[in-house]
């Protein structure tokens, strides 16, 4: 039985490489050559410092910081937007270069570059107008032929991480006027391009991902990879003037983070539920709320089935998890905060859908736990216990297995979690972390604890579109990919904010644990940090998946 997937937009391997980098990260460098010399006092005092001392960077050390990301969080292209800089699956503002717009704490727009934007009719010509006043730091000016340089550059890199499949062409109307041309109406377009940064079409070299020029509000002043990155203000920027002048980024594993705030090197130093509790004195904890969430997929197909995504072909469905009952059944009985108690020390919330929160969420994902009511949704659904107390149905058991991506100690202890709490209803779950390579062929015959959420609407089309690249549950509901694609069919984008929430639930038919249940979303993980007593952190849009760079998105803003 062949169940065919039309292509999608988005090469199947991105995830892969995506998820190659994550785990490429290595053991955490000593603390002193992480910092060379860029200590500050814990008093917030000047620092002496030598020649290449980031302490130099202002007679006054309060109008700098000095924050810790992961090792993994190092972009190991460069600071290339034509690549991965500022997009791909862990977006973030690129702080070197302007964007046309940008996103604010409410996931509203405001304009960057852009001064105006619409669209046609149809949806099929987006048409920006851009700033006058806007140079790069090298002087030159940027006009509208440096828009459509970039986002041609981006269609045509085969290395490119931003999603621009939709858009066929960028042409420069006129020195200020760009259009960009869609090949189907799209409108989280507009997401992507609030992390798009503009390079120079005069300046864009071989050697630009390690001396990037842009007209954003730092300029890259020095990276010594494996260890650093050193930002300055931009004098040529066009707007208000960061607070901070200087921004040096130090690379290392957590326990290195932690050790750099304990000893009063830094001023803001990532962390994680394992070491929140320590003791730091002189700094504060700082609990950012995500969307970084955790959830699992439950082939919504019985075995024998193939998925194609791309041009590539997948043994599909499961005989276990394509039972109904049982998937509503998983979604009540599950005790999302006992589950973070237990694996996250209570630094998270729990998950309904992979966008809780966001204008495009829907209250009808949200369930309450009752595990009763679950036993007796899986004997209406013609569940009952075998001789070994497993739950069976037809001669198939309760029985099936949960892959997770190794060595991620957090989904290891969620889906450990998850198979305590349902065998107490009679379904045995079998927990396996197995590496990428292993997992992407079973994507989607198998159950899989996954790490999704985004700043934007992409993961609800995605992972619930028939079409969508992320849908591992193998669910094809005509009803649903209509809702979608009239949601990316707006020319307006808050009026596609209704058209989400009916795909997740019109009333009859969706995606809820009420309705197909095609996935069991357990947990958004708290991103926490350690910052410095006296360090004013702006205040923070929803961080995606992943801890890096999203905290410095306001860097500017920031205040001691």
């Amino acid at each position: 039985m062949t169940r065919p997937m039309p292509t999608t937009s988005s090469p199947v391997l991105t995830r892969r490489s995506l998820a190659k980098l994550a785990l490429a990260g290595g053991g955490a460098l000593a603390l002193g050559g992480m910092l060379s010399g860029c200590s500050q006092p814990a008093d917030g005092g000047d620092g002496a410092g030598t020649e290449n001392d980031p302490g130099n960077a202002s007679d006054d050390a309060q109008a700098r910081v000095i924050v810790t990301m992961p090792t993994g969080a190092e972009p190991a292209a460069g600071f290339d937007p034509f690549v991965s800089w500022g997009c791909g699956e862990h977006v973030h503002e690129p702080l070197i270069q302007s964007t046309l717009i940008v996103t604010n704490a409410d996931m509203g727009f405001e304009n960057d570059l852009a001064t105006d934007y619409f669209a046609s009719d149809d949806g099929l010509v987006w048409t920006f107008t851009i700033r006058e006043d806007a140079v790069f730091s090298d002087g030159e000016p940027l006009t509208a032929a440096d828009v459509a340089f970039t986002v041609n550059g981006i269609i045509a890199s085969p290395a490119a991480e931003a999603d621009l499949s939709m858009v066929d062409e960028a042409v420069a109307t006129g020195d200020y006027t760009v259009e960009l041309h869609l090949n189907r109406p799209f409108n989280i377009l507009l997401y992507t391009l609030a992390n798009v940064g503009i390079c120079p079409e005069h300046a864009h070299g071989a050697d630009y991902s390690e001396h990037p020029i842009g007209s954003g509000r730092y300029v890259l002043t020095q990276w010594d990879k494996g260890q650093q990155v050193i930002f300055d203000a931009n004098p040529l920027y066009y707007g208000e003037a960061p607070l901070i002048d200087r921004v040096v980024v130090l690379f290392m594993d957590e326990d290195a983070s932690l050790a750099a705030a304990q000893s009063g090197s830094v001023d803001l130093a990532y962390t994680s539920a394992t070491f929140a509790d320590a003791a730091v004195d002189g700094y504060d904890l700082l609990n950012c709320r995500t969307v970084d969430s955790r959830g699992i997929s439950l082939p919504t197909l019985p075995s024998g089935f193939t998925w194609e995504n791309g041009d590539t072909s997948y043994e599909a469905g499961n005989d276990v998890t394509s039972d109904a009952a049982l998937r509503r059944a998983m979604n009540v009985a599950i005790d999302r905060d006992l589950a973070i108690e237990h694996t996250l020390g209570g630094f998270g919330t729990p998950a309904y859908s992979v966008s809780d929160g966001m204008p495009w969420a829907s209250d009808d994902m949200k369930v309450a736990t009752d595990v009763d009511r679950a036993r007796r949704i899986l004997a209406d659904g013609g569940w009952a216990a075998g001789a070994d107390g497993v739950l069976e149905k037809g001669g198939v058991r309760a029985s099936f297995d949960l892959l997770y991506m190794t060595p991620d100690t957090v989904r290891q202890a969620l889906a450990a979690d998850f198979a305590e709490q349902m065998a107490a209803l009679g379904i045995e779950v079998n927990v396996r972390g197995v590496s990428w390579d292993d997992l992407e062929p079973q994507s989607y015959s198998q159950a899989i604890l996954w790490g999704w959420g985004s700043n934007s609407p992409v993961e609800i089309y995605e992972l619930n579109h028939s079409n969508g690249w992320g849908n591992y549950a193998c669910r094809a509901n005509a009803t649903t990919d209509a809702y979608l694609d009239e949601a990316v069919g707006q020319t307006h984008v808050e009026d596609s904010y209704d058209y989400y929430r009916l795909a997740q639930w019109d009333g009859t038919t969706g995606v809820t644990p009420e309705s197909d249940a095609p996935w069991v979303w357990i947990a958004n993980v708290d991103h926490l940090y350690f910052v410095r007593a006296g360090l004013e952190v702006a205040e923070q849009k929803p961080h995606p998946h992943g801890h890096g760079w999203s905290i410095v998105n306001n860097v500017d803003r920031w205040s001691w």
